[in-house]
């Protein structure tokens, strides 16, 4: 169902809405007796390289149900997974386009970015991975049956990404009442974006990104289901009264941290309570949580 087909749907739906969003393993109730679920950032990106759909057969390969992603959209209007905003770092471009420095996404079209090589880099074994469309790292994870957390990667660079991300969730039909009920969360450093996905898509679950001030939070609840600060700014305290405080689907807001990948700090954060930690080492994370 193309998105803005579905915005009538899910906006129906929100007069359900304690039913459309049951106990997820993404953070149910806020306190809830329960490890914390596990994200695998990137994929599963200590033992693939990041953001390839090699990434996301590790991370089911080690039994992850979630995964995270980053969008960013090229010259030509397609929505591409690649955390930087320069090619540069995860992909061959630098050889295969010498004259076109500082090698940023945008400035590229999707065949030619589908031209290199965004394996390499990690090792000989992954030489010839690709640079995913959103479309193709969908269908990987739906393959899977695993849940996606997809952040938007600096949508001002992107006028209108939100919209568009939306239409390709809902052209891969990930805007139908399963997956907006525990299998998509979308997330961005911006709140203005995730403002924009909330009235555009009311029914899809948002995390802000960041540490703001319970004030700031307050505000943010109005149209976001979790704030996901990183493990360094973290206290119990924080965590406690973020959860005290509800979010726009009727429910305390939930906390996702990042980025954790040895046992001890994963202990610690799952001890403030939070909800979800995400990880490049979803296996370890996992395996000190005694969760899923």
């Amino acid at each position: 169902m193309h998105a803005r087909a579905a915005a009538a749907t899910t906006t129906a739906l929100l007069g359900g809405v304690a039913l459309l969003f049951p106990v997820s393993d993404a953070g149910a109730d806020a306190g809830a007796e329960r490890p914390p679920s596990v994200f695998a950032h990137r994929g599963a990106s200590a033992y693939a390289p990041e953001n390839t759909l090699a990434a996301v057969d590790k991370a089911a390969e080690l039994g992850v149900q979630w995964v995270e992603n980053d969008v960013q959209r090229t010259k030509d209007g397609e929505l591409v997974v690649i955390h930087d905003d320069s090619l540069r770092r995860t992909t061959d471009v630098e050889r295969v386009f010498p004259g076109r420095s500082p090698w940023k996404v945008g400035d590229f079209t999707a065949a030619e970015i589908a031209r290199l090589d965004a394996g390499s880099w990690f090792g000989a074994a992954y030489a010839g991975a690709r640079v995913p469309t959103v479309a193709e790292y969908l269908r990987r994870v739906e393959h899977h049956h695993q849940r996606l957390l997809l952040e938007i990667k600096q949508p001002e660079l992107y006028p209108g990404i939100e919209g568009q991300t939306l239409d390709v969730l809902g052209n891969e039909g990930w805007l139908d009442r399963q997956h907006l009920a525990d299998r998509l969360i979308v997330q961005s450093f911006s709140a203005d974006s995730m403002r924009a996905v909330h009235e555009q898509e009311p029914a899809v679950r948002t995390g802000f990104l960041g540490t703001p001030s319970l004030a700031r939070v307050a505000e943010y609840a109005g149209f976001v289901d979790q704030i996901n600060p990183s493990h360094t700014l973290l206290t119990p305290r924080y965590v406690s009264a973020v959860h005290r405080v509800t979010g726009a689907h009727g429910r305390p807001l939930e906390v996702l941290t990042w980025t954790v990948d040895d046992a001890a700090t994963a202990r610690k954060v799952a001890g403030y309570g939070v909800d979800g930690v995400i990880t490049n080492k979803p296996d370890v994370v996992r395996d000190a949580l005694g969760g899923q």
